[in-house]
C-alpha cells in the first residue's frame, strides 16, 4: 500500500489508517486509490474478522477531497486536458463505500478529528463509530457547489432523519462531537487521548466474536431498510437458518451451558 494509507492485519483485525496528517488526511488521487485497495483487500480477506478505519494525527479524520490537487485538475481540464476529474466518484469513492458497507465483517471507524465531505461519508459507511470529543462533522459539498457523494445521500438520512440530513446538506457547517453523539452519528464518545485504545478494544472484541452472525446481522439490517416487514421476516428466517447451522452457533451454546468463553472459528 502507498504511504498515504497504512494497512496492517493482526489477529484477525485489519487496521486501515489514512496517513496524510499534514494535509488533514485530504484525499488526493494516490490516497483514494490506496484506500480503495485497502478496503477491498480487508473486505475480501477471509482471515480478516473485523476492520478498523482510522487516521493519523489529531486534527482530522479526513477532510474529503484534496481541493489543492482538485483545482489543478480543473484548470488542466479547462486547458483542454482530459483529466477525468469527476470520475473519482465512480473510480474511488463508490468502491470504497461498497467495500466497507458490503464487508461480511464488522467495520469500526475511529474518528479522531474533523470528518468532512467524503470523510464524513466513509465514517458513516462503518457499522460502529467511536468518536473523539474533539472531533467534528461537516457535509461540505454545497460549500463547493457540489452534491453529495460517498453514500451520504443514502446513509445520512438513515442515521439522523431526512429533515436533519437536509439541514446539514443545504447549510454545511461543522457540528460538534457531542451533537453528533446526540444525533446518533457517533455510537460512542470518548476523550481524544483514549480514542485509539478504545477503538482497538472494540474492534478486537468484534474480531473475536461470531463473525458469521455479525455478517448476517449486517445483511438483515440492510435488507430491512428497503423491504416490507413480511419480506424482512422471510429474510430473517433464511439468515437464522444459516446461522443456526453454523459451527459457531454450536460453540456458543456449549460455551453458554458450560459457563465458558466461546472461541469462534468463523464457520
Amino acid at each position: 500500500m502507498a504511504d498515504t494509507v497504512l494497512y496492517e492485519v493482526s489477529d484477525g483485525l485489519a487496521t486501515i489508517t489514512l496517513n496524510r496528517p499534514e494535509a488533514m488526511n485530504a484525499l488526493n488521487i494516490a490516497t483514494k486509490a490506496a484506500l480503495r485497495d485497502a478496503a477491498q483487500e480487508a473486505s475480501a480477506d477471509e482471515a480478516v474478522r473485523a476492520i478498523l478505519l482510522t487516521a493519523a494525527g489529531d486534527r482530522a479524520f479526513c477532510v474529503g477531497q484534496d481541493l489543492k490537487e482538485h483545482i489543478g485538475l480543473l484548470q488542466a481540464q479547462d486547458s483542454g486536458s482530459d483529466t477525468g476529474v469527476m470520475s473519482t466518484v465512480r473510480e474511488h469513492y463508490n468502491p470504497i463505500v461498497r467495500a466497507l458497507t458490503g464487508a461480511a465483517k464488522p467495520v469500526v471507524a475511529a474518528v479522531n478529528g474533523v470528518a468532512a465531505g467524503a470523510g464524513f461519508g466513509f465514517a458513516l459507511a462503518a457499522d460502529y463509530r467511536i468518536v473523539a470529543d474533539t472531533a467534528a462533522f461537516n457535509t461540505s459539498f454545497a460549500g463547493v457547489a457540489l452534491t453529495a457523494d460517498s453514500g451520504i445521500a443514502w446513509s445520512l438520512p438513515r442515521v439522523v432523519g431526512p429533515s436533519r440530513a437536509a439541514d446539514l446538506l443545504l447549510f454545511p457547517r461543522s457540528i460538534s462531537a457531542q451533537q453528533a453523539y446526540e444525533w446518533g452519528i457517533a455510537n460512542r464518545l470518548v476523550p481524544a487521548a483514549e480514542l485509539r485504545a478504545e477503538a482497538e478494544k472494540v474492534a478486537r472484541s468484534l474480531a473475536e466474536g461470531p463473525t458469521l452472525a455479525y455478517a448476517a446481522l449486517k445483511e438483515s439490517v440492510a435488507f430491512g431498510l428497503s423491504h416490507s416487514l413480511e419480506e424482512t421476516l422471510e429474510k430473517e428466517d433464511e439468515l437464522q437458518s444459516r446461522a443456526g447451522a453454523s459451527e459457531d452457533h454450536t460453540i456458543a451454546v456449549r460455551a453458554f451451558v458450560g459457563k465458558e468463553k466461546p472461541k469462534y472459528v468463523g464457520r
